[in-house]
């Protein structure tokens, strides 16, 4: 029995040592990380091999590779990488001399938040969206605060979307004269906050007009009917009336006619007949001054009404139409405009003959005036002489 009970005994210790061989094993090669350590670029980094203060010696590892950064190893076991880079960054595993695993750290690397860079847009009275841009590039995760408030009112939030850096505040206090926005990013190394003051009155800036329509207008070879609808995100149509700004020129011009209306849809009465026109559209705040034009709606094209009995077969789309497309730079003028055609140095021509005639003229005009002006003079001279002449005669002797 007793020798029965000593074998239990040593079944029972042998496998207690092996399983905590093969507990200690599975640790080695798992590398299960204990713990997350961020450290800044460029900067000595310290790593502690777990929180036991005992000294005794350890082997450090990266991704279980004893190739390390440029480091030194202190008395009590703590890994010391100095001036450390994007490279650096891994698994950090630290054991004692007989192989056992004692701690391991999980290592990040960046920098600190910095300023922004704020921008906003108001597409309309209700909405106000800011976005932002990074003055450092942090490597690591970065969380946003945002909050806006007018003179006097109280903080309110700006609702963040962080993947896409931008925020949004519904229902603004619109009429306020100036506004605060206030923006921290904090990463694990620190934060930074950043305050931008913005006119939202100024900042007005309507979306394009939408669904944006150029048509014919039957028996009127020039003319062209246009229609748009308000900007979606414009709801407030009734209190906040928009202003459009239409121009449009023949495919092909480098000249854009223009006009001012009210509301959808207008007829112009200048396209030139036979030729497809490109045709824009942009809306602003009619109430406020200050406010800006939206961006123009895409490019819509549309030709003038031609008679069946005497125009030849249309093309099949504007694209195919043969037009010399201008690619300088764009103008615009409040006229309307014909566009660009080969006679044009011959006009040129012909106004040069015109200017230098009249040159002419005026000159052979100037000279005669001269003339009489200098014969008048010798007429009165004459005058003169004739008369002393006779009162001299008269004169008794």
């Amino acid at each position: 029995m007793p020798g029965l009970l000593s074998s239990s005994g040593s079944l029972t210790v042998i496998w207690f040592l092996s399983w905590s061989l093969c507990r200690s094993s599975a640790q080695i090669w798992t590398n299960e990380v204990s713990d997350v350590q961020y450290g800044r670029l460029d900067s000595n980094v310290t790593l502690a091999c777990g929180k036991s203060q005992i000294k005794i010696p350890v082997v450090w590892h990266l991704d279980d590779s004893q190739v390390l950064p440029w480091h030194k190893v202190t008395s009590d076991g703590s890994l010391v990488l100095l001036h450390v880079n994007l490279s650096a960054q891994g698994n950090y595993s630290c054991y004692d001399n007989h192989g056992l695993l004692l701690h391991s750290i999980k290592l990040r690397l960046g920098y600190p938040p910095g300023l922004l860079s704020i921008s906003c847009q108001v597409p309309n009275h209700t909405l106000v969206r800011c976005s932002w841009k990074e003055s450092v590039k942090t490597f690591l995760p970065v969380e946003y605060n945002a909050s806006l408030r007018g003179n006097g009112k109280a903080w309110q939030p700006c609702l963040v979307d962080a993947a896409h850096k931008y925020c949004d505040v519904e229902h603004p206090s619109f009429w306020q004269t100036i506004h605060t926005l206030n923006v921290t990013a904090t990463n694990a190394l620190g934060s930074e906050s950043t305050a931008a003051r913005i006119k939202l009155d100024k900042l007005l800036k309507p979306d394009p007009p939408e669904s944006v329509l150029v048509n014919e207008v039957e028996g009127f070879p020039n003319r062209l009917n246009i229609s748009w609808n308000f900007p979606s995100s414009w709801a407030l149509r009734d209190a906040f009336p928009l202003v459009f700004h239409i121009r449009y020129r023949p495919h092909g011009s480098q000249y854009w006619s223009e006009v001012y209306p009210e509301e959808s849809p207008v007829v112009i009465f200048d396209a030139l007949a036979g030729h497809p026109h490109q045709v824009q559209v942009r809306a602003r705040d009619e109430l406020d001054a200050e406010s800006q034009w939206s961006d123009w709606s895409p490019l819509r094209y549309g030709r003038p009404w031609e008679d069946p009995a005497t125009s030849e077969p249309p093309e099949d789309h504007f694209p195919d139409y043969v037009f010399p497309f201008n690619t300088k730079p764009e103008t615009s003028t409040s006229k309307s405009l014909k566009p660009v055609l080969q006679d044009d140095g011959n006009l040129g021509l012909v106004i040069l003959l015109v200017l230098f005639a009249v040159v002419i003229i005026a000159t052979v005009l100037s000279l005669f005036f001269v003339v009489w002006v200098k014969q008048r003079r010798r007429e009165h001279v004459t005058k003169q002489e004739l008369t002393s002449m006779v009162k001299m005669k008269s004169m008794p002797i």
